[in-house]
């Protein structure tokens, strides 16, 4: 039973963690878009700790033209400041947007830094529109964009950005880790250490919240839904998976938090979608 369940949370992490290429370089890039750098890259704050490192080694391999670091206070927050401290005595979080803590990451640990820092976002909706608005702003047109955050939160960050976007942008993902959920005995454990992972349990709410948002139907965030996000395809598969997991855990399907939801009310076209 248990390694059922295993195969059920990893049939969800890998839906909802899209990456589009097996590594981050540009030799991936040509092979597979015929660009050897993206015009833009953008980290989410709502990743774990280890998205610093992604976006830190796509600026030393000059993946992309410009990078951009989204993210003011939202529902992962909290958990970033505390971690981020503790490993990081020196870098002071308290109060600090998830692009902030990010920044300072970078500057610390690899005297590097994004281009721009965008720390007013919410959620997943507002992440998309502000990005958009700060891209306007500073005159930065773009065809190709990579985007990078938490695994469980990738799928619908594209689905979120391609409502706005033309058909001709190229939209890259890469999730900043990939997780497998194994057995170990009775518990259930990941495979592989990552750094600053959520413990399993928040993991698991993470990825079950997301299925209900993705779906196109009344409740979900898809076109025939809330609209917050463009219309995305569920396999079957996932569908299966995600109603074991429910049955497993019927209390971890994660509720959109009010306290995070757009603060300009009608600015980003819909407001909630933490």
């Amino acid at each position: 039973m248990k390694e059922r369940i295993a195969e059920c949370i990893n049939i969800l992490g890998e839906f909802c963690g899209k990456r589009d290429l097996p590594v981050l370089t540009g030799e991936e890039l040509k092979k597979r878009y015929g660009v050897a750098q993206a015009d833009i890259m953008v980290l989410f704050g709502g990743s774990i700790m280890c998205g610093g490192d992604v976006l830190a080694e796509a600026i030393r391999n000059k993946i992309a033209r410009k990078y951009i670091i989204v993210g003011g206070e939202g529902h992962t927050t909290e958990t970033l400041r505390i971690k981020m401290h503790s490993q990081f005595p020196c870098i002071e979080t308290a109060g600090l947007s998830e692009a902030c803590i990010f920044d300072a990451y970078l500057r610390y640990r690899y005297g590097l830094a994004a281009d721009f820092l965008e720390c007013e976002s919410t959620n997943c909706g507002n992440n998309i529109t502000y990005l958009l608005e700060l891209l306007k702003r500073n005159g930065l047109d773009f065809k190709t964009i990579i985007l990078a955050q938490d695994a469980s939160m990738q799928r619908r960050m594209e689905a979120g950005l391609r409502k706005y976007v033309s058909k001709d942008v190229t939209v890259i993902n890469f999730a900043v880790y990939s997780a497998k959920a194994v057995t170990d005995g009775p518990r259930l454990v990941f495979e592989n250490e990552i750094w600053g992972m959520w413990d399993m349990d928040r993991y698991i709410t993470l990825l079950m919240g997301e299925i209900p948002r993705l779906s196109d139907s009344k409740d979900g965030y898809g076109p025939n839904g809330k609209n917050f996000i463009a219309h995305v395809d569920i396999p079957e598969e996932v569908v299966k998976a995600f109603s074991e997991l429910q049955q497993e855990y019927p209390d971890k399907v994660r509720e959109a938090n009010p306290l995070f939801e757009s603060k300009i009310q009608g600015q980003d076209n819909p407001p909630p979608s933490a």
